[in-house]
């Protein structure tokens, strides 16, 4: 009898233990969102730590920390400081950019437009690179540490190879792929560039770097030649900077409110992660029209999306699907941004999507938002849009598909393992890890790889509303900057997801002026939506992403995908693994 009566007793204590720690957890939440008090006279410090992600990781964890700086959140909160006459200043503070291009000017867009307040923005680097520097030349004034250096030296683009390695284990790349710049496979087959991966890398690094220069030379108020000269001169030591006209003067973030003359002074502050929660009724928003915005994050593949996998972000199918399928039905919302994010992946996937896409436009506007990546397939989902909006620096196109598989019977044989098999059917060892394609295969896979390509023009015609002729003349693969595309009409208009509202307010007939209510697909996860899936949809295999930053996570995760995350032999629409800085 005492036996039991003690197990009783433990089971109570345990059960008392799990509805304190559940009430702590709440507390905690109803914490986490009470929406902050912000005196007058303060000045906003935004701190663009990190990615710059599209969308809010969905994990438990996530749950009891603020979410890193998001494109979304940052523009947000400049809108909403821009008009909240509780914010006399902004300081913008970037650092350890991770992002590519086109998160980068967005940001800069939102800078210069919260400019037309009349309100100062002031650009403090602790460290000035490229990109950061880009960032922060959109602000009234520029300061940096004075004992960093600013490390302005030009763009260089990194690509890896890896078929040495593969030789080297005794594994074979048999990647087929249509057009001569779908250079996705040459990660695997080349050691080198082939002389048309050559050309499309210089074009776009030599793009991306004539943006950087009218960028600086614009902000900076200089010529583009005595901005390019100055960077063949980097990089400055900080009294150097000052002397050339590219910083206005060096201090420590302590030192900024006296030298900039700030309205609240060094008391006065609120930051980012605070401010971000601030509610738009608070500074005159009131009851507004609602517009979906769909995420189309990461690699496309068939299935669930999964924000936390071992090849960084998972758009699937089937989620994607559902999102969009629930804006259309819902009568309040007024019109879709599909805002994509995305190298591609699988061609039956971004199919699958882009029907989706299709039914969705045939009730409501639906304009699509390109955010740093949108080729391949992540262009194809975007093609039947109403118009689609990309930032310069995206990196869209790359129309062609990539098929193929890796012969691993040299590396098995290194290791003292042997594979047979036995067979019936023709095409039944299509697959086999054994060997490579028989001629009679690889022109098996050439007819259905062309097959693949021929609805990519076709589709992409029809949405651009031109011929397959044209469409493949500037497809074959090439992957362009938005600015590039925009010139060619694979892209209607320049801008970020603020230009892509415009012209959806426009399409749906709500007034410019007109303030909206963005619904968000993924939508934040409650707290035990949470618990049960703390993971926020990835796979075992891709727990660990916590190793490494997020920049070495995304490269680790665009080389493994094919390996790891698609189909055996399943037609790929997915973009070259580009690295720029």
């Amino acid at each position: 009898m005492s036996h039991r009566k003690g197990v009783g007793l433990v089971l109570v204590l345990i059960a008392l233990a799990i509805l304190f720690s559940l009430g702590g957890l709440l507390f905690i939440l109803m914490a986490v969102g009470a929406e902050p008090q912000v005196a007058r006279n303060s000045t906003l410090v935004l701190r663009l730590d990190g990615s710059l992600a599209d969308a809010e990781p969905r994990g438990l964890v996530d749950q009891f920390f603020e979410p890193p700086a998001t494109v979304r959140a940052v523009v947000e909160s400049l809108q909403r400081a821009k008009r909240d006459a509780r914010i006399a200043a902004v300081i913008v503070r970037p650092a350890a950019a991770q992002a590519l291009w086109a998160k980068v000017q967005e940001v800069r867009d939102a800078i210069l437009d919260f400019k037309k307040s009349g309100k100062p923005v002031i650009g403090f680097l602790e460290y000035g690179g490229e990109q950061e520097f880009y960032l922060a030349s959109a602000c009234d004034k520029v300061f940096l540490l004075p004992s960093s250096t600013l490390d302005l030296m030009g763009l260089a683009t990194f690509e890896l190879f890896l078929r040495g390695t593969l030789d080297k284990i005794g594994a074979h790349p048999d990647l087929l792929h249509i057009g001569d710049y779908k250079t996705a496979a040459n990660t695997f087959t080349e050691k080198t560039y082939t002389p048309a991966h050559r050309e499309m890398a210089e074009s776009l690094n030599r793009d991306l770097y004539g943006q950087l220069v009218a960028g600086l030379a614009q902000a900076r108020k200089k010529t583009e030649d005595e901005i390019r000269e100055l960077i063949d001169h980097g990089p400055f030591l900080p009294e150097d900077a000052v002397r050339a006209g590219l910083i206005d003067g060096l201090a420590y973030e302590d030192e900024i409110p006296e030298k900039a003359k700030l309205p609240g002074g060094a008391d006065r502050r609120v930051e980012f992660d605070v401010y971000r929660r601030v509610s738009g009724s608070s500074v005159g928003f009131g009851r507004r029209p609602r517009v979906a915005v769909v995420y189309v994050d990461g690699t496309i593949v068939s299935g669930s999306s999964a924000g936390d996998s071992a090849q960084g972000p998972i758009a699937g199918s089937d989620t994607i699907g559902r999102y969009l399928r629930r804006a259309r039905d819902d009568r309040s919302i007024r019109a879709i941004v599909l805002r994509v994010d995305s190298p591609g992946g699988s061609a039956i996937a971004s199919d699958v999507i882009w029907r989706e896409v299709q039914l969705a436009r045939s009730s409501k506007p639906v304009i699509a938002s390109m955010s740093d990546v949108a080729a391949s397939g992540g262009y194809y989902v975007a093609m039947p849009a109403h118009a689609i909006v990309a930032e310069p620096g995206t990196l869209t196109g790359s129309i062609g598909v990539v098929v193929g598989k890796f012969v691993v019977v040299g590396t098995l044989e290194k290791l003292g393992i042997t594979l047979d098999s036995v067979s019936e059917g023709r095409y039944a060892l299509l697959q086999s890890p054994l060997r490579p394609f028989t001629p009679d295969e690889r022109a098996k896979i050439q007819e259905l790889m062309q097959a693949t390509y021929d609805t990519f023009v076709r589709k992409a015609a029809e949405g651009r509303q031109t011929t397959m002729e044209k469409i493949d003349a500037i497809g074959r693969g090439r992957v362009w900057t938005g600015r590039q595309a925009k010139d060619l009409g694979l892209v209607d208009e320049l801008g970020g997801l603020t230009r892509a509202l415009a012209l959806a307010k426009a399409r749906a007939g709500i007034d410019a002026d007109a303030d909206v209510e963005l619904v968000i697909y993924p939508p934040r996860r409650g707290f035990f939506e949470a618990l049960a899936d703390p993971f926020g949809g990835a796979s075992r295999a891709g727990r660990l992403t916590w190793l490494g930053n997020a920049w070495e996570r995304r490269a680790i995760g665009t080389l493994t995908a094919p390996l790891t995350i698609f189909r055996r032999g399943e037609p790929l629409t997915i973009m070259p693994n580009v690295f720029l800085r």
